[in-house]
Formats: structure tokens, sequence, C-alpha cells
């Protein structure tokens, strides 16, 4: 878990250094580029919606997307480290950045119905579920190990009554 949590906030934090790589420069004329380099027809439908959103990214959205992706990052990265280290609070951190994503997927399931969005909200629920059952399990053991074990004397009082 905490490999793929790395990989994760890794992908994004190149993501968003991309896109600061892209201020200051001619978007449009980058993704035209791209879409020639993919011998797409720009006149298409897919292409089009994209030389149409590169055409309405300023510098400030750029700036706000790479900003965004970097705190993700951050997140998916300090999560990653305390699972690895197995940091009690990485558990629950996980618990929650993952319990986030279940409101978006009912959302989408129920927009378009459709066996990947079943499968990407159970896979969620899954390991939601997993990371608070060991949450639980940690603090059960903890007021185990905390509980003092009676002494002679306790013990036999608790048999004479």
């Amino acid at each position: 878990m905490a490999s793929l949590e790395a990989i994760k906030g890794v992908a994004v934090l190149l993501a968003a250094t991309g896109l600061l790589s892209l201020m200051h420069r001619d978007i449009c004329a980058i993704a035209t580029m791209l879409i020639e380099h993919a011998r797409l027809n720009p006149a298409s439908r897919y292409p089009q919606i994209f030389l149409d959103a590169a055409s309405n990214l300023a510098d400030s959205k750029l700036l706000l997307l790479a900003l965004g992706g970097a705190a993700y990052a951050s997140l998916r990265l300090v999560e990653a480290y305390g699972l690895f280290f197995e940091r009690p609070w990485a558990k629950l951190l996980a618990a929650a950045s993952g319990a986030l994503y279940v409101p978006i997927e009912l959302i989408e399931l129920f927009r378009r119905p459709g066996w990947q969005g079943l499968a990407f909200l159970m896979l969620n629920l899954v390991i939601v579920a997993i990371m608070v059952r060991a949450l639980f399990s940690r603090r059960r053991m903890a007021a185990t190990l905390r509980r003092p074990e009676p002494s002679e004397t306790a013990k036999a009082v608790q048999r004479s009554v």
C-alpha cells in the first residue's frame, strides 16, 4: 500500500512539474504539435476538445493546477512514509483520504452506471475497510497492553467473591 501511494505521489509531482514548465509558453502550439505527432485529425471531436482546453489555459490556471497537484502529491508521499514506517497516524490518514473519494465515486456511478465505476467504488471501500479495521485492532491491542495485570491479592479477592 505504501508503494502504491508513493508511486501516485511521484507521478502527480512529475505532472505538476510538467505543468509548471508550460508557463509562459504557447500552449495551443504545443497542443497542436502533440495532435500532429499522434497523427490525429485536429477537426475531429476529441482532439478539438483538447485544443479548446489548451486555448483556455492561462498561466494563473496552470499555477493553480500545479499547486493543487503538489498538495495532492505531498499528501500521498506523507501517507506512503507513514504506512512504510508503520506510524499510527498513517492508517487514519489512509482511511480518511480513501473515504473522501467514496461520495464522488457514488455520484459518478449514478451518472454513468457501469462495471468499472462499481469496481473502483468496491476497491476503494475495501481499502477503507482494511484501514479502519487496522485502526481498531491497533487500538484494541494498545488497550490490552495498557491494562495492568491484576495482583495476587486482587486475584484472591476475585476468587473469594
